[in-house]
Formats: structure tokens, sequence, C-alpha cells
């Protein structure tokens, strides 16, 4: 994730560290050989397939980032919020060291199978509120429903790339994948009720 520690670490005082509030260090060089940190000790390869799927987490939460600084709905924007963080949780999951799961905390490193569960009740309430159109639709009615479904987007590719982990042997928990499949169709469900005109069908009429 965003705070690995290859780019924000915190030193001990000295010349290294001048100009630094409180010794926190923006660069590290430890990622210079091309590795990184896994959360709990032990390094892996940037181009390892987990790398690939925390970074991708981290992408979602930006793309997030952007719809949440968009939205002059405030109940949006704490929601939009409460997924940033969910997303964090997920991030720590799957960047963990496999041999030191046992120290995960459930909704803080741990992905757990209430998390899905919350979301699939937001997407039915959603849904009964905004019923979906029966038919593709071409995103871009409003910039807050443009961004939602980039984060969409950005959520289904850390979900692909959580999936090849898996299948390449690495440690996907079943929570992580449930979380990220229904996270997308929640985002998905958000980006078309805000979009507050009539969107474009995927084809002409």
């Amino acid at each position: 994730m965003g705070t690995h520690r290859e780019h924000v670490e915190v030193k001990g005082g000295g010349p290294a560290n001048a100009g630094y509030p409180n010794g926190v260090r923006i660069y590290t060089k430890t990622g210079d050989d091309g590795s990184t940190g896994l959360l709990y000790g032990g390094r892996i390869s940037k181009a390892h397939p987990a790398a690939e799927a925390y970074g991708s987490v981290d992408e979602a939460v930006a793309a997030l980032g952007l719809a949440r600084a968009l939205s002059t709905s405030r109940p949006l924007a704490e929601l939009v919020l409460r997924l940033q963080r969910e997303l964090f949780v997920v991030g720590a999951d799957l960047a963990a060291n496999p041999r030191e799961r046992a120290k995960l905390k459930p909704r803080i490193s741990l992905v757990t199978p209430e998390m899905a569960a919350e979301v699939e009740a937001l997407i039915d309430r959603m849904v009964q509120e905004h019923p979906l159109a029966q038919e593709f639709i071409v995103p871009g009615s409003t910039v807050v429903s443009a961004a939602l479904d980039l984060s969409r987007t950005a959520v289904r590719r850390a979900e692909r790339r959580s999936v090849q982990l898996r299948d390449a042997g690495g440690m996907v928990t079943d929570e992580v994948l449930q979380y990220l499949n229904r996270l997308s169709d929640l985002l998905f469900v958000l980006a078309r009720a805000q979009a507050d005109t009539t969107e474009e069908p995927s084809r002409s009429r």
C-alpha cells in the first residue's frame, strides 16, 4: 500500500534526516534493488504477483479519493472514506508475510466475512432506492459518477490480480476475493445513483 516501508520510514535523528519533521523520511533506498517489504517482515520483487495485487488495491484507494474529493454529498463522501479504509485492510491482508498471518487482526489487517456481507446489504438498499437500467451504459454522466466508475474498474483489476496471486500459489483468502467482488458491484450501483441525468446507452437508440 502507499505507506510501505520503501516509501515512508521512521529513522533516528542525524544529518540524513535534517529538515524532516519527527524523523520521517519519504525515501529509504531499500527498494532500489527492485524489491519491496512485506507486512511483518520479508521482501519480494516489485514484480511479484503479491505486489501487483496490493498495488492494485492502492490504486483503487487513490481512485476513490478522487470520487470523494469531487463529491458534494456528505453521506457519499463518508461512505467512500469508509470504503477506502476497508481497502487498507484488504491491502494489509494481501501484503502480509504468509508465515506471519497469525499476527493479523480482524478489520485492521485481516478481511472478515462480515465486511462483504455489509457491502451486500448496501447494494440491496441502493438498488431498492435507485433501480438499475436494463441496458449497458457509457460512464460519464457526471464527474462523480465517472470517478466512481473509474474506481470500480480499479477494484476489478485488484480482484483479477488477487486471483492471479492465488493461482500462483500465494495466500489469498476467500474473504478478500468476495469483498473485492462485492465492492466493485457497490461502486457500480453508487455510480448510477450519482448520475443525475439519463445515462447514455452503449448503443445509440
